[in-house]
């Protein structure tokens, strides 16, 4: 297994091989970077591994959600504060950036930040100095600062959203993680290393990709990348009933089959009024879903309820809703 590998990168597809070798000369290199990538691509794998490969690994790496922070703790979040600096504060922090002190602070989502903790986060990488929230005391830091988004932070700064002082100082060296669906069969391959984790998690008998789910998986467009690709793949080991995995199809998928169902009712000619089109294909749905759930269990209303998430009375409302049948000793 190479260095990659380990650090949870995995992909062989031209596209994905020349990030690679971007990361491993950033990597290299002790000066601030800027990751862009839709949702899910592996950016904070990204920038794990830019920290991991060089000559800070042994330092920490401390990665923080700048959207998961309320504006008026920023810089409290980020620089520490004294005792009493607000009403909250009955203890001093240090910050983020004093924990990070020496190794990599990864600012994810960093298009989240607002004006005022911009202008703060640039006066640190000016000169590496700041003062705790409250204090008044001079501190030093050595950080290298990673920062990461979705979105394109130059158009942010055309419309005065972002600083474009900060994006300087950021973007030194940039980095685009490209989204799963420009990686050839990076997307089979990364399916397949899923379930060879599953397996070793789970202790379960082995399952195998139905040949449908590569069919699947290769025509798929993946909006959500790597991160939906992965999720789909753990929510089907976990439903399978037999050896292999399926994904796309069946009415288990709600988006199929309320597409399907609405095609058998006539709801998608718009020919019926929107509420009503909506309420048939809701109906239709829940009777081919609890059917089919139904049907996989042999009439086993727990186990049918299990699958589909539910607690037993409710998917029992629902089975006798549809006037379906089912044992009822179990």
């Amino acid at each position: 297994m190479d260095k990659f590998s380990q650090l949870n990168l995995i992909g062989s597809s031209p596209s994905f091989l020349q990030v690679l070798k971007q990361i491993q000369k950033i990597a290299t290199v002790d000066v601030s970077a800027y990751v862009v990538g839709e949702t899910g691509t592996g950016k904070e794998l990204a920038v794990r591994a830019i920290h991991y490969l060089g000559a800070r690994r042994d330092k920490p790496f401390v990665p923080v959600n700048c959207g998961a922070l309320p504006e008026t703790l920023i810089e409290s979040e980020l620089f520490g504060h004294e005792r009493g600096a607000f009403t909250d504060a009955k203890n001093a922090s240090r910050g983020l950036i004093a924990e990070a002190d020496g190794g990599t602070l990864f600012l994810d989502e960093v298009d989240s930040l607002g004006l005022k903790a911009q202008a703060a986060l640039l006066r640190f990488l000016q000169d590496r100095t700041y003062r705790r929230v409250g204090g008044s005391t001079q501190r030093q830091a050595d950080v290298r600062i990673i920062a990461a988004s979705n979105v394109q932070l130059e158009k942010l700064a055309e419309s005065r959203l972002f600083r474009r002082d900060l994006l300087y100082r950021l973007n030194i060296l940039t980095l685009r993680v490209p989204p799963l669906r420009e990686r050839g069969e990076d997307a089979q391959e990364l399916a397949h290393v899923f379930l060879d984790r599953l397996r070793h998690q789970y202790r379960m008998p082995d399952k195998h990709l139905h040949p449908d789910a590569l069919a699947y998986i290769a025509r798929h467009d993946w909006p959500g990348n790597v991160r939906e690709l992965e999720n789909m793949i753990h929510r089907e080991f976990l439903m399978s009933d037999d050896q292999f995995v399926r994904l796309g199809q069946g009415e288990h998928h709600p988006v199929a089959a309320i597409e399907a169902c609405s095609s058998e009712s006539g709801t998608g000619s718009g020919n019926v009024e929107y509420k009503i089109a909506k309420a048939q294909a809701i109906a239709h749905f829940e009777q081919h879903y609890v059917r089919e759930l139904l049907v996989r269990t042999n009439g086993n209303l727990s186990r049918a309820a299990q699958l589909a998430g539910q607690d037993r009375s409710a998917f029992g409302k629902l089975v006798r809703k549809h006037g379906l049948s089912y044992d009822n000793s179990n």
